[in-house]
């Protein structure tokens, strides 16, 4: 199988067989033009695995490979496999807890999602979600900034995050966002079922999925600064949940 790394994979047939062989992949690149039957095969299995994709121009590609034979495709490879938001809750019933769940809307650095998911495994939440779409997956960079917590933590990618939010609304859980202008987080009640949501580095929780959030908590701010890095906050967050948990059983 052609690689370069640990994270890419180009070439039509080493695609095709990664594509059947059923490995997680993060996304795949096509050149636009190339409509040949074998390209309307590797379409097929896309869709059929919901993988996302996009056509890009062939200097793209060019570039990705620094010009060896791609064949006008390339694939980028999961580091592990991905979980169900089910597999997320029938862990919390399998250890008996209320969910513990981190959501995170298109974090796009994967040093701050793997220290994130080295967080979420540290604080014992069950779980992740991501957007399949604009947001980082689970990269090599990500699994090596985790420190192998990658391996432990369940992460789940979903096509749509409200949708997501109001399914879990419904299986009792309640959304917390933070965000800069809502409640002080250390006088929030965050027991229970909990589902706690961080924006993206720039953006913050995009407007649809904070206006279906429960409530939205905020961090003091002492000094100059106006905001924290994603995976600061998002820590932040996460022990307050275990902290609330362990004090209030």
């Amino acid at each position: 199988m052609n690689k370069l790394n640990d994270e890419i994979v180009y070439g039509k047939n080493p695609v095709i067989e990664l594509l059947r062989s059923g490995k997680p992949v993060n996304k795949v690149l096509m050149v636009s033009e190339n409509t040949s039957e074998r390209n309307h095969e590797i379409l097929t299995l896309l869709q059929e695995r919901n993988i996302p994709y996009q056509f890009v121009k062939r200097q793209v590609l060019d570039r990705l490979v620094q010009k060896e034979s791609h064949q006008g495709i390339l694939a980028y490879v999961a580091a592990r496999e991905y979980a169900e938001v089910e597999d997320i809750l029938a862990l919390a019933e399998e250890r008996q807890e209320d969910p513990f769940i981190l959501m995170l809307d298109e974090i796009e650095d994967p040093h701050n999602l793997g220290a994130l998911l080295r967080t979420v495994d540290a604080v014992g939440a069950h779980g992740v979600i991501i957007p399949k779409r604009r947001s980082v997956s689970l990269t090599g960079t990500v699994a090596k900034t985790s420190a192998g917590a990658v391996e432990y933590v369940l992460v789940a990618r979903v096509s749509n995050l409200v949708q997501t939010i109001k399914d879990l609304k419904k299986r009792g859980c309640w959304v917390s966002g933070a965000e800069a202008g809502g409640g002080h987080v250390f006088t929030a009640d965050l027991t229970g079922p909990r589902v706690i949501v961080i924006g993206s580095e720039g953006k913050g929780i995009s407007r649809l999925l904070r206006e279906n959030c429960d409530e939205i908590v905020s961090l003091p701010m002492k000094g100059r600064v106006t905001s924290l890095n994603a995976s600061v906050a998002g820590s932040v967050m996460l022990y307050e949940v275990l902290r609330q948990r362990t004090v209030r059983p």
